[in-house]
């Protein structure tokens, strides 16, 4: 019989949060109680205007979920039916399940395997491919869909080149790295609009689901706002746009602003706690710097940070060799783990007619057989990283 861990690790620990908070978020939620005034108040407007300042833009506009984000912000732009929106294949399901509600077709590229994010060249041959397409069909290339995927920005700058080329707009899914920057520039600036979940789990995390989208552009805030609620104008019941309702309720911002006053401090504590992984997997010997696929001898690969950017690490995600067997061991002894992502999208049952093959993407559907989530939280301790790493080590020393 396996050793049992001593000390318990859950992936993640909510718990610990709201108890340091308990007092400031109950008296948030009375304030807001007490004014009756749930839906579009004077918390929501105080939050949008307090994230356009913290990521740099004009414009904020709060929502129900990440998901609705990614929804308005298709809708805005006018996707439509039989239009193409690029993304990648390896992300949550509501990047590329956007596109699918608008009846338009997610068009996949693949991943760069450090990052696990948009792969710049990937999406430059892809676009060649499609330019010669496109002039024998109808069908129009829209927007590009990135992820900043686990809390590290995508390389943006030859994306937005790209993007620019071949008139398509960037969008970015940003439900994972609020605070992050981009050589300075917080992500939710970095393209024409800004995705943002504040699901429970994020690093800015609601008390329930909701969202928010930023951009520079006038016009889209203006459009995204009337979407939101139904399409409506000024004019009550009066509609310019068939919209949703996805508004941003006040018990929900008014959560959100206690908990953005301690984001940055938050962010900080993830960093060390993502440095401590390091130094702690390099003095066990489980991994080396630059390698990108785990094997035998080095069965750890580390998460990898690019240069310019700063990683917030909503997850701390390893790739493991022998990943499913060690997630079961890690079970066993009490430590929490999560597969972030166990199936490429473009397998997915419900994606079918877009016509996705096994091995079309190999970076993806190799990182779904690889990746594993390790607990991260602000709260987490170096006991707890102890217990994780030496757990590990005790794995692959069978």
């Amino acid at each position: 019989m396996r050793p049992a861990t001593k000390v318990q690790v859950p992936q993640i620990d909510l718990k610990a949060q709201h108890a340091a908070l308990r007092e400031e978020i109950q008296a948030a939620l009375e304030r807001v109680c007490a004014s009756q005034q749930f839906i579009l108040g004077p918390e929501g407007k105080a939050l949008e205007e307090e994230l356009a300042a913290y990521c740099g833009v004009r414009h904020a506009v709060g929502c129900a979920s990440g998901s609705d984000a990614l929804l308005l912000c298709l809708m805005a732009l006018g996707v439509k039916a039989d239009d193409e929106v690029i993304t990648v294949p390896f992300t949550f399901f509501s990047t590329a399940g956007a596109v699918a509600r608008l009846g338009a077709r997610a068009r996949f590229v693949d991943i760069e395997p450090g990052t696990f994010n948009l792969d710049p060249a990937a999406l430059a041959r892809h676009l060649r491919e499609l330019a010669g397409e496109r002039r024998r069909s109808r069908s129009a290339g829209r927007a590009v869909i990135l992820v900043h995927l686990f809390g590290q920005p995508a390389e943006m700058e030859p994306i937005n080149q790209l993007a620019a080329e071949h008139n398509l707009v960037v969008i970015e899914d940003a439900a994972q790295a609020l605070g992050a920057d981009y050589h300075g520039q917080r992500v939710g600036s970095l393209g024409l609009a800004g995705c943002f979940s504040f699901y429970p789990t994020k690093n800015l995390g609601g008390y329930g689901d909701s969202g928010l989208m930023t951009t520079n552009d006038a016009a889209l805030a203006e459009k995204l706002r009337s979407l939101r609620t139904h399409g409506g104008t000024e004019e009550k019941y009066e509609h310019a746009l068939v919209g949703m309702n996805s508004r941003l309720d006040e018990l929900q911002a008014a959560v959100l602003r206690v908990k953005f006053r301690y984001l940055e401090g938050w962010n900080r504590a993830r960093q060390a706690c993502a440095a401590r992984y390091d130094r702690l997997f390099a003095e066990a010997g489980l991994s080396v710097p630059g390698k990108v696929y785990p094997d035998r001898q080095h069965p750890i690969v580390l998460p990898q940070r690019a240069a310019g950017r700063t990683h917030v690490y909503n997850q701390y995600v390893i790739r493991a060799h022998e990943r499913d067997r060690l997630r079961a061991l890690l079970a066993e002894e009490g430590i929490g783990t999560e597969v972030y992502y166990p199936q490429a999208l473009h397998l997915q049952e419900c994606f079918a007619a877009w016509g996705g093959r096994a091995d079309e993407f190999p970076e993806s559907e190799r990182a779904t057989r690889e990746v594993l989530a390790l607990p991260m939280y602000p709260e987490l301790t170096e006991e707890q990283q102890r217990a994780v790493v030496s757990a590990i080590a005790r794995f692959y020393s069978r």
